[in-house]
């Protein structure tokens, strides 16, 4: 397939992310665009390295194995879609705002949990609607 333009998709195991990776993949088919699905992941605030319930290693290999089981439960082998996957430690919506530089489109899920912009949206999406380089679509489930 000839590459027309790339979209990327914040993904996160929830059903949110996966409405948006739904959506990107019927953008990308009538696009002919390849789609990067990019995770990210962080230490919690309240994290120590003397110790805690959950080894370092296993933050990211969670954050992994939740990029690896989504993309997958979307892939299909007939697919004229290419999905790369990507994995970031840091923030997801920086990591979104930083991948939208080289993006045609750039798609997130929102939360939807209210009313009113700040809770209607989630802060990763909102965070990257302002912040992209590239056109945002926020798909609602």
């Amino acid at each position: 397939m000839t590459d027309h333009g790339r979209i990327v998709v914040g993904v996160d195991g929830s059903e949110p992310s996966k409405c948006a990776m739904r959506w990107a993949l019927k953008q990308a088919a009538l696009t002919g665009s390849s789609v990067r699905a990019i995770s990210a992941w962080e230490f919690p605030a309240f994290y120590s390295w003397e110790g805690g319930p959950m080894p370092p290693d296993d933050f990211e290999d969670s954050a992994r194995q939740c990029l690896d089981d989504t993309v997958s439960e979307f892939q299909q082998a007939d697919s004229e879609v290419t999905i790369e996957r990507e994995l970031v430690h840091g923030h997801a919506a920086q990591a979104l705002i930083d991948a939208s530089a080289e993006a045609d489109l750039l798609v997130v899920g929102s939360r939807g949990h209210g009313s009113f912009y700040g809770a209607l949206l989630g802060s990763v999406s909102q965070r990257s609607a302002l912040h992209s380089k590239c056109p945002v679509v926020i798909v609602r489930h």
